[in-house]
């Protein structure tokens, strides 16, 4: 019985600042969804594949055939986006093995856990981040 309480409170664990940070557990928790996230779009991707295979038919109709290369296109930059994602959600997991997940590659700081919680590929803080992207619009505006 201690056994399902222990899966059970382990499926409900949510890392809190009352903890010191990342310690054992929080590592694990965000390797366990780094590794689900990049389990979920593997598993989109290989749908996407079987279905683009299958969908090979020649419609006839002009509007027929341009909405299914639209779907098809827009399908493929879809997956082009995950593609780069997967490869961050590998960065944060090499960051995880080397000690160096959860703090701001800018400043060192941690980045708050909520922070880390909604976006688990995250490598600068939120205030590094609002600086980052207030640069970038002052160099965008140019």
């Amino acid at each position: 019985m201690s056994a399902l309480k222990s899966v059970a409170s382990e499926a409900e664990y949510r890392p809190s600042a009352d903890e010191p940070f990342m310690n054992e557990r929080q590592l694990d928790y965000f390797c366990k969804k780094l590794l689900a996230w990049k389990d979920d779009i593997l598993r989109e991707s290989r749908g996407t594949v079987v279905q683009l295979q299958a969908e090979t038919s020649n419609h006839p109709d002009l509007v027929d055939r341009a909405s299914s290369e639209s779907d098809r296109a827009l399908e493929l930059r879809t997956r082009d986006r995950q593609r780069k994602l997967i490869s961050k959600i590998d960065e944060a997991l090499r960051r995880i093995e080397d000690g160096t997940y959860g703090y701001c590659e800018e400043t060192g700081e941690p980045i708050s856990l909520a922070r880390l919680d909604a976006r688990p590929t995250a490598t600068l803080s939120l205030e590094a981040q609002e600086r980052h992207e207030r640069r970038e619009r002052v160099h965008r505006d140019d």
